[in-house]
């Protein structure tokens, strides 16, 4: 998520997302669906990444571009940074949430103008770090970034080095932390779990056994209907704090989750690069086929079927005339 920076591509059907998200894949970035930026035929290749919210907005997507308007839809799983490269060069069509790579924007939508903005996804991103609700009952002061190094003994780990664990995810995804415990003067080591699926086991552990942790996470996310979590306050985010990223030393901004679409395809693709800039919708509701997923374990196409019956209301207004 705002998260980058090793590529992990897998060219996988729908069904069998969730079974490969997160876990350790050939490099196959040069890769790509066939179907990807065909001139004239109905078919549209969407770039999912690997959290599973991603995986619900892309499931819901293809799920309507098939069913109401009979596109052929491939899906390609695909890093953040590796995804604008691919969307460039049209072996993607398009990105359906995007964390802020104002690097990769400022490239290739004002300067080689092979992306175009597909507007918001309706949905607001947050990154910040997160202690089990429990503790933070227990002990108050936790939620205080100053009050860390007080509790450091108490999230240290066999993988922490002596220090305190901050447990991360993917070291693909958009992270300050190795930062900002050096320039906030924490005792403490950024442990990377290598996925949000091995993340998520590591947290429902600790949460099991009632432990303690220190955890990078984000919002929207299913799993805060399993794992009740509390915000640690970081040093509060002004515009540029994150420009340079050896000397960030302050929280993470909220990020309205964007769209783009492969230039050529928005151009000429109709009423699928129509559709895809009408898709939006909000946390709630990415949440609920998330949780399907994740949690339920419905195949993706189970979980989009069910949200797409139970809301045609809010669906129908995408579908373009």
């Amino acid at each position: 998520m705002a998260r980058p920076r090793t590529p992990l591509v897998a060219l996988v059907s729908a069904t069998a997302l969730i079974a490969v998200a997160g876990c350790g894949t050939a490099d196959m970035t040069q890769q790509s669906s066939p179907f990807a930026n065909a001139r004239g035929a109905r078919t549209v290749t969407l770039s999912v990444q690997s959290w599973v919210g991603a995986q619900a907005n892309v499931a819901v997507a293809q799920y309507l571009l098939e069913h109401e308007l009979g596109y052929r839809v491939d899906t390609v799983q695909i890093d953040e940074v590796p995804a604008w490269d691919a969307l460039s060069q049209g072996r993607v069509d398009a990105i359906l949430e995007d964390w802020g790579h104002p690097d990769q924007e400022a490239r290739y939508v004002s300067d080689k103008k092979t992306i175009s903005p597909g507007g918001e996804l309706g949905v607001t991103g947050h990154i910040g770090w997160f202690v089990p609700t429990y503790f933070a009952k227990e002990h108050p002061d936790v939620t205080d970034w100053r009050n860390l190094n007080k509790y450091a003994d108490r999230f240290r780990t066999a993988e922490s080095g002596g220090k305190g664990q901050l447990l991360d995810g993917s070291p693909s995804y958009v992270t300050n932390d190795k930062a900002l415990v050096q320039n906030l003067g924490l005792d403490y080591q950024v442990v990377f779990s290598g996925s949000e699926a091995a993340q998520i086991t590591q947290i429902k552990q600790f949460a099991k056994e009632k432990k303690p942790f220190l955890s990078y996470w984000y919002k929207p996310q299913w799993l805060f209907a399993k794992v009740p979590m509390t915000e640690v306050r970081l040093p509060a985010y002004e515009d540029g704090c994150d420009a340079d990223a050896k000397k960030v030393a302050c929280a993470y901004p909220r990020t309205p989750l964007k769209k783009y679409l492969n230039a050529r395809f928005a151009h000429d693709s109709g009423k699928a690069a129509r559709f895809l800039k009408n898709f939006s919708w909000g946390t709630e509701d990415q949440n609920k086929v998330a949780l399907m997923i994740a949690d339920q374990k419905l195949s993706p196409q189970d979980a989009a079927k069910k949200w797409v019956d139970e809301n045609e209301q809010e669906w129908r207004a995408w579908i373009p005339r």
